[in-house]
């Protein structure tokens, strides 16, 4: 039976809007077959806009390293977190996604009225939630959280690729690409690899390697 302890899979809309600090939640993490997911939560402060929030997937790398020193230094606060690739094999990408998610929350100096989280599922939290699809488009604190994560997790990828440059994680960020999946094939599995992920299960069997 799928576990209940990090997801509440559904929370009406919330029709109202209320004074106090709003936060942004997005993660960066869940398809790639290695390494941590990240997470992030920011509240900006709205006397100090940020130009060209967007999601994070829609801007060049460059783009994201010039926002997300400006996030850091304009927002009010901000948080990144992650969960483990142990934590992920144990609980389910998604459980563990919402794991990171909590830990961003409460990572913030500032304690939000409200989190705005991107996609349709929400942790269990203390404070009113929304879930908001393609909140990372539409919400600039989400946008903001986005980019964090994703810059944060890239360059977790970037150092990881200095200890296996057989892998290519520069590249491809623990995406299952070619390039990754032939790695994969002649190398096996690093211990950064998420063990419950079919092609690095597949991969532990053929080089006769226990998948637990």
């Amino acid at each position: 039976m799928r576990s209940k302890k990090f997801l509440r899979a559904e929370q009406a809309p919330l029709q109202w809007e209320a004074p106090g600090l709003v936060a942004g939640v997005d993660e960066a993490g869940r398809g790639p077959l290695a390494g941590p997911v990240y997470a992030a939560a920011v509240i900006l402060d709205d006397q100090n806009p940020i130009k060209g929030l967007a999601d994070s997937k829609k801007l060049t790398a460059k783009q994201r390293d010039r926002l997300f020193d400006e996030i850091r230094a304009k927002a009010l606060c901000c948080s990144v977190a992650e969960a483990s690739v142990e934590e992920i094999d144990s609980l389910n990408i998604l459980q563990a996604t919402m794991l990171a998610m909590q830990r961003a929350i409460a990572g913030l100096r500032l304690k939000p009225y409200r989190v705005l989280v991107d996609g349709n599922r929400l942790p269990v939290l203390d404070v009113l939630a929304e879930a908001i699809v393609k909140g990372d488009s539409k919400v600039p604190a989400i946008s903001a959280a986005s980019i964090l994560a994703k810059v944060e997790r890239d360059r977790w990828c970037a150092q990881l690729a200095t200890q296996f440059p057989q892998y290519g994680f520069d590249s491809h960020k623990g995406y299952g690409t070619a390039l990754h999946m032939q790695a994969l094939q002649l190398h096996g599995p690093t211990i950064w690899h998420r063990k419950s992920f079919a092609p690095v299960a597949l991969a532990l069997e053929q080089k006769g390697l226990s998948h637990v």
